[in-house]
């Protein structure tokens, strides 16, 4: 099972949505990252500046390669709820000066907390689902899927004609455009998939 990510994949209002073609931003993270069952995080002693960025995720149900926009959404059998935690003075090193690759910045153990998943047939529209997250009681992100710079099928689309999509293989879609920010010691945090609560994360 693997893990892809998108970066940079949400605008804050329909008007901001680039025009002409985007190519998505996909990064990779080990099934080690995940962090199940709303288990405590433990941050990585490598760094001081862990951010948290709620997403949706969406998990393969079947063998997917070369996918076309009509049939994209077929391959996708759950959704859930993620937070894609970034280590971001590591990302910085790796980014500058020689653009190095994302691995340990985003593939600690426990980058991935991540809610249950929910049958993809509960949700009339993957266009339009609403998600966010509090942090110590406080909403600090809030999303929708419309606002997507790439939508769901187009990203299937994308990596099915690069790699193979097996079943259980999980996207994570990118965070809203606003409100990510820096983890805490004693923090907690919980997700939000149509106002039902997802997960919650106490960090250590």
């Amino acid at each position: 099972m693997k893990i892809i990510g998108i970066g940079k994949n949400y605008v804050s209002d329909l008007s901001e949505m680039p025009k002409g073609k985007v190519i998505p931003l996909i990064f990779t993270k080990p099934d080690s990252s995940l962090l199940e069952n709303n288990a405590d995080l433990e941050l990585p002693a490598f760094s001081d500046d862990v951010w948290y960025e709620v997403e949706l995720a969406f998990r393969i149900g079947k063998t997917c390669k070369n996918a076309t926009l009509e049939d994209a959404l077929l391959f996708v059998d759950a959704i859930a709820l993620a937070n894609d935690l970034t280590a971001k003075d590591v990302l910085k090193q790796s980014r500058e000066p020689n653009k190095g690759p994302w691995a340990l910045a985003k593939g600690f153990d426990g980058a991935t907390p991540i809610s249950k998943f929910l049958p993809i047939s509960d949700f009339s529209d993957v266009k339009n689902i609403n998600f966010s997250m509090t942090v110590n009681g406080i909403e600090t992100q809030k999303g929708n899927s419309s606002l997507m710079i790439t939508t769901l099928a187009e990203l299937i689309v994308y990596v099915s004609n690069v790699m193979t999509l097996n079943s259980g293989d999980i996207l994570l879609s990118g965070t809203p455009a606003l409100g990510a920010d820096k983890v805490n010691s004693g923090d907690e945090m919980l997700g939000y998939l149509e106002g039902e609560k997802m997960f919650h994360t106490k960090v250590k």
